[in-house]
């Protein structure tokens, strides 16, 4: 297991690039083997995630060579096979080859996945998506087959009982080489959705919609990719920064940003007094003094995004006030609370879902476990606040979303060192 030791009390400045986007990154990997050519993706993040993607691809006898941001695939000696558990269940995006596989075999049997523990998160949309085009599924043993080689994917009407973007990718997967048209319902929105969209209708497929709440889907019998995707830049991890800089920044620059997919997120800045320069596709956040409480409700895009609630949470511990978060999505997503509470926060789940933060004057240096990515992003930004050294523990969960960490802190004048992972070879 990876650690991250920081000694804090050095404040941040200067500029960081944002890497592309994990959460396009994880799904566009299982849409490759979709292709009947070879597929490059470039901007691409180097992050833990990304490597056991690609022991899943060789499993299945897909190649794949990454270097310098630009992951190369070649899937046109794909062969059905036994997918690597381990693998399979150290990220829950593991779950897009269900659609990858149902869409070029016609079938697909994958261990259930696993990645951050944030309770419990069903894939009952999938599976209603897979059955609607036709597909049985069965489960067995931590194993889930789902077969539609009697009749073929037939393209259906698909109406979504919660808004999941997981399903919408999942069943987009599967529908663009289905015969006849699938509309997908109430799907959901996200930026990252649209970057999937983007790369298939490049590849031939005929995708409309994507990024409004009804996606319709006309499927084609070949998909050939024709250039170089660019991965979208990762929201997530540009508000990480933001929130970082606004927290402990002397004047930092947030380079290669979308401001529009973070527009809920900035809003709750801006209300709170951080003072931001917001361009075409930068940031610069100024040193902040005396900030106001706010009050966050996360929701489905384009709300404010589950995933940042956790890295805002120290930036929250210097507000002058209480500010409130409540978590109409992942309810369970309070794993960073006890933590910061060991380096001095006040703070505290008042009932599930809703997290009550207090102004702390101090934060001190302690050993704390990172139980997933963000809670592991919410802790990194409090080391660097905090007072003497702080040690991180579990901080592969931060490496499978975060790009060249390191790096990027270090360029910044953060203190930071990971041990116990070889970050050269991070990469097979």
């Amino acid at each position: 297991m990876a650690k991250i030791i920081v000694h804090g009390g050095k404040r941040i400045r200067g500029e960081v690039t944002i890497g592309g986007a994990k959460n396009s990154t994880v799904a566009l990997i299982p849409a490759a083997i979709l292709a009947d050519t070879p597929v490059k993706f470039d901007t691409v993040p180097q992050i833990l995630d990304v490597k056991n993607l690609q022991l899943i691809l060789q499993a299945m006898n897909v190649t794949s060579k990454f270097e310098n941001g630009v992951l190369d695939i070649d899937p046109t000696r794909i062969e059905e096979s036994d997918l690597p558990s381990g693998a399979i269940k150290s990220l829950r995006a593991s779950y897009y080859f269900m659609g990858a596989l149902l869409g070029r075999f016609g079938r697909a049997t994958v261990t259930f996945p696993g990645g951050d523990n944030l309770g419990r998160r069903p894939i009952d949309q999938h599976i209603k998506g897979f059955e609607a085009l036709g597909a049985v599924v069965t489960e067995s043993n931590d194993i889930i087959h789902i077969d539609a080689t009697d009749h073929g994917l037939i393209g259906a009407r698909i109406a979504l009982d919660t808004v999941s973007v997981g399903a919408t990718i999942n069943i987009v997967l599967a529908a663009v080489r289905a015969k006849g048209q699938t509309v997908i319902e109430n799907a959901a929105r996200e930026p990252e959705i649209i970057d999937i969209a983007t790369f298939l209708n490049n590849m031939g497929a005929n995708i409309r919609g994507a990024g409004t709440d009804t996606i319709r889907i006309a499927g084609v019998p070949t998909l050939k990719a024709r250039n170089t995707h660019t991965v979208i830049p990762d929201r997530i991890e540009a508000g990480t920064y933001m929130s970082m800089a606004a927290a402990y920044g002397d004047g930092v620059t947030i380079k290669n940003v979308i401001p529009e997919h973070l527009e809920s997120y900035t809003s709750k800045l801006i209300e709170m007094g951080v003072n931001l320069d917001i361009g075409e596709d930068a940031v610069h956040v100024y040193k902040s003094d005396a900030l106001k409480p706010v009050a966050i409700k996360t929701m489905p895009y384009p709300g404010f995004a589950t995933d940042l609630q956790q890295p805002i949470t120290p930036l929250l511990l210097i507000a002058q006030g209480e500010s409130t978060i409540i978590d109409t999505i992942y309810p369970k997503r309070v794993k960073h609370i006890a933590e910061l509470r060991r380096m001095g926060g006040d703070i505290a789940s008042a009932k599930p879902g809703e997290i009550k933060i207090n102004q702390s004057p101090r934060l001190v240096g302690t050993d704390v476990e990172a139980a997933e990515i963000r809670a592991g992003a919410a802790l990194v930004i409090a080391a660097i606040m905090a007072d003497g050294e702080t040690i991180i523990n579990n901080a592969d969960h931060i490496l499978r979303g975060y790009d060249r960490i390191q790096e990027k802190l270090t360029s910044l004048g953060a203190d930071i060192n990971i041990e116990g992972i070889d970050l050269i070879n991070l990469m097979p």
